[in-house]
């Protein structure tokens, strides 16, 4: 027996317009020490650096990754769920500030569909597709990343000639 599990509210288009134009507002705000960053699974979240940033580390590079941009911004990309940290230094090796980064689940209409123990997700964004999300089958897993690492090798492929 197979259940069907949908994560969506009627109204939420808006809701995501509204989020989308106050995260814009939050990125070019400084994070401040102790925030918590919090950062949707498979995306990513731009931060502002202190002033004297020299080293930044990040605790566990499973769950998140960051890259140093140009004009003192980082960028966060969410790996794995779960919570890390991430700490900024100066050049003589003192802490300027530290965060933590807390990466959830995607926020996206999803249908999740449960075959006895096997799961699979699908985004549902008009039509539903599948999606690779962390849990998943391997086997769905598996396939569905390979369909679309093979997709994405023949479009580099064909901008290439």
């Amino acid at each position: 027996m197979s259940h069907v599990c949908v994560r969506s509210r009627p109204g939420a288009g808006r809701v995501i317009w509204l989020a989308a134009a106050l995260c814009l507002v939050c990125f070019s705000l400084p994070a401040r020490a102790g925030d918590v960053i919090d950062v949707k699974l498979d995306s990513a979240r731009l931060v502002k650096l202190p002033e004297r940033a020299a080293t930044v580390v990040i605790g566990n590079p499973l769950i998140a990754d960051l890259s140093i941009q140009p004009g003192g911004l980082a960028v966060i990309t969410a790996k794995g769920y779960g919570a890390t940290n991430v700490i900024v230094l100066d050049k003589d090796g003192a802490v300027l500030t530290e965060h933590t980064v807390l990466v959830e689940g995607p926020s996206d209409p999803i249908v999740v569909v449960y075959r006895g123990v096997t799961r699979e997700t699908y985004s549902c964004m008009p039509e539903c597709q599948p999606r690779v999300t962390l849990g998943d089958d391997s086997e769905y897993f598996t396939k569905t990343l390979g369909e679309g690492t093979s997709r994405s090798n023949q479009a580099m492929a064909a901008g290439s000639k």
